[in-house]
């Protein structure tokens, strides 16, 4: 595949275990470069020793997918929500907590409640994956959170493109969070997400600075971006799976169309809080993974929230595809949902 603007344009040889060089049949390095800097990239990358023994049996099932057509929206969400629901019940029984459905602000929620709850009267609001047009997260995020953070969290279905392009979700979690501000005071509501989510935890906190609410008292970004108008480059190398999988370079100069930005200018300051005023942000938590097609942008976030002068932290995992801690199985998403937790008891309330 090649696309004549596109500056990088990497195909991977991916490898279980490297073969020996002596082998006839064995895959070699190359690069080649076209006049106009496009590079034709090969490499061999052999199943990585720096990961636990369960993620590389993950990463090796990954590997020995099929790859279909690509999907339609209707078979997206349907395909979603039953993965959804299986791993929805997964966490519940790995970490217990009581779930309770409820309307706030006029926006379909989910009251999760850790089984013990301290005394201090705390809340963090979770905004759910799926790309904006599905629900690939909701209470797999808030559940192991709820449970090992011991907070309240709020589970928000913010409306979804492409029927409610944005700013619909964003002004749905404003919404909530407004709401909120009746029970909590600012200092004791948390905001994090995963993927749209973690896209979208930023859009709210720059809308609620605009609109001069008082700011929550951390953000949890988790595999996201914060630039619509550019792509970053692991978006150019890696699937959602990370190497294996339907990889779909993009022309930077011809973004095709995005049915969550709508008509809205890509570098409006909602939008891409690239552009906004960052300083005085919530502290900060980026997690990502080093094959994961968000890890370009998650880095230039971090690093907008350092030159802004904001407290924020990054961490990267090694070896591992976009939003991995939705995968229980793996000792790398338990370190995970344990910093994560550990994160928001330290800045929730205190």
């Amino acid at each position: 595949m090649k696309i004549k603007a596109l500056n990088v344009l990497a195909t991977l040889a991916i490898a279980a275990t490297l073969a020996p060089q002596s082998s006839p049949a064995a895959p070699q390095d190359s690069a080649t470069f076209d006049p106009d800097g496009t590079a034709h990239v090969t490499r061999v990358i052999p199943m990585p020793s720096t990961i636990s023994p369960e993620a590389q049996k993950w990463l090796e099932s990954l590997n020995q997918q099929k790859v279909g057509p690509p999907e339609t929206l209707a078979e997206r969400r349907t395909h979603t929500d039953a993965w959804r629901k299986m791993d929805s019940a997964e966490a519940r029984k790995l970490y217990p907590v009581n779930i309770e459905e409820a309307s706030i602000a006029g926006v379909r929620t989910d009251i999760i409640t850790p089984l013990e709850t301290p005394k201090t009267n705390r809340v963090i609001i979770n905004l759910h994956g799926g790309g904006f047009n599905s629900d690939s997260g909701s209470l797999i995020e808030g559940v192991p959170i709820a449970n090992l953070a011991r907070i309240k969290v709020v589970s928000v279905y913010y409306r979804l493109a492409p029927e409610n392009p944005f700013p619909a979700a964003v002004d749905d979690v404003v919404a909530v969070y407004k709401e909120l501000l009746k029970t909590y005071p600012p200092h004791n509501i948390g905001i994090f997400g995963t993927s749209a989510g973690a896209i979208l935890t930023c859009e709210v906190a720059v809308r609620l600075k605009q609109l001069g609410f008082p700011l929550p008292s951390a953000l949890g970004i988790f595999s996201g971006l914060a630039d619509f108008s550019r792509v970053g480059d692991s978006r150019q190398m890696f699937t959602l799976n990370g190497l294996p999988g339907r990889l779909e370079p993009v022309d930077p100069n011809h973004l095709p169309d995005d049915q969550y930005v709508g008509k809205t200018d890509r570098k409006d300051p909602v939008l891409s809080p690239i552009f906004a005023d960052l300083h005085g942000l919530p502290p900060s938590l980026l997690v990502t993974s080093t094959r994961d097609l968000l890890l370009s942008d998650t880095a230039t976030l971090h690093r907008a929230l350092l030159s802004a002068g904001d407290d924020a932290q990054l961490v990267v995992f090694e070896a591992l595809p976009h939003a991995f801690w939705y995968h229980f199985q793996l000792p790398e998403t338990k370190e995970a949902l344990a910093l994560m937790a550990k994160f928001f008891d330290e800045r929730v309330g205190r």
